[in-house]
């Protein structure tokens, strides 16, 4: 059993995703099983993933194998897989729509961010002759068009969707309602990181609500220093990336907190950080008594790994929705691998109906 793979936007997310559905190949002898939550899914294993097509828009990408883009500049990812064989994908032109930051033109590494010169594909005909069964969602924060542009091609070329930005898609009832009339799976909006600063922060405010203590004041700020963070200094771009991370801590807590006593979002673009990711958490509240509790975190990940594991799920549960007929947006798989699914939910309430709904 394979499932058919296709990429929009190959950047470091796509990087770490390629190399590892090889490094967790069945012949690899580095693979120890570490770092996946669920060696089978669905009856699917990591191995099982396979590329059928991938799009950008990147002069450095465009025309060249999907095994080489992943690694062009300005790529930095880990590169933590060997000897990745070629698998015959050639990236094709995608649409630019709003894809690219204006201030991005000629900011990276003092090159400039070209767009290639090729016409852009017909995404359809491109999506059906490649026999893909899902299409995965890499677009940069604040491309809300060319998101649209690749949910648009999914239903008319029947390939489900895996919505890894904060772009609604799922979670907007005329797009799910789409998904729905179209007879296909969504997971979306918006990818959480196998460990990072939205679950982590998730957990300590539901910890506290659990444990009797009101949360009063909180923040999460993040710092990195790949282009995900370099495109998030304009920040006209950040309005659903705020919204997301914002509205998955504030659905842990039975009262949200008043807006000036919560602030999550990207703070800033450090170059040399290429592509770690800190995190800066702190929980304010009072406990028995109405005596302070005050907590802090700082939590250093390799970003685009840390989301790569939880994207593999996500895929391999909207082809068990292709292959058991789901429609729409698969609700427990939204809740429990994404920051804006349809329905927020505890992380320990999806994983139980997740469960149920792949046993059944």
């Amino acid at each position: 059993m394979t499932i058919r793979v296709a990429i929009a936007g190959v950047g470091n997310c796509a990087s770490a995703l390629v190399q590892g559905t090889h490094f967790y190949r069945d012949d690899n002898p580095h693979n120890s099983g570490v770092g996946l939550a669920n060696p089978t899914l669905g009856g699917y294993r990591c191995a099982d993933i396979e590329f059928a097509a991938a799009f950008d828009v990147d002069a450095r990408k465009v025309g060249k194998p999907l095994t080489e883009a992943i690694f062009a500049s300005p790529n930095c990812a880990a590169r933590f897989a060997t000897n990745i064989p070629d698998d015959g994908v050639i990236v094709q032109m995608g649409p630019e729509l709003d894809g690219i930051a204006e201030h991005m033109r000629g900011a990276v590494d003092g090159d400039a961010f070209c767009v290639s010169d090729e016409p852009p594909v017909a995404l359809e005909e491109a999506l059906a002759a490649s026999g893909a069964d899902v299409l995965v969602c890499y677009m940069p924060v604040g491309s809300t068009r060319a998101a649209e542009r690749y949910a648009e091609a999914c239903i008319n070329a029947g390939v489900a969707m895996v919505n890894c930005m904060p772009v609604p898609i799922a979670s907007c009832h005329d797009w799910a309602a789409r998904f729905r009339d179209a007879r296909l799976p969504i997971v979306g909006d918006d990818i959480k990181s196998q460990v990072g600063a939205t679950i982590v922060h998730r957990v300590l405010a539901a910890l506290m609500e659990d444990r009797g203590v009101k949360l009063e004041r909180t923040y999460q700020l993040n710092t990195g220093g790949n282009t995900d963070f370099l495109n998030m200094l304009d920040r006209s771009r950040l309005e659903h990336k705020r919204r997301s991370k914002t509205g998955a801590v504030q659905a842990q807590l039975a009262t949200p907190l008043a807006d000036r006593d919560v602030h999550i979002g990207p703070s800033d673009f450090v170059p040399w950080l290429d592509d770690r990711k800190l995190a800066f958490i702190r929980l304010e509240g009072s406990g028995f008594g109405e005596q302070a509790v005050e907590m802090e975190i700082r939590l250093s990940v390799e970003d685009s790994p840390n989301s790569a594991g939880v994207a593999i799920d996500a895929i391999r549960c909207a082809k068990v929705g292709l292959d058991r007929g789901w429609i729409g947006p698969i609700e427990p798989a939204c809740a429990l691998y994404m920051k804006s699914p349809p329905v927020q939910h505890r992380e320990d309430e999806a994983t139980r109906d997740l469960k149920q709904l792949l046993d059944g």
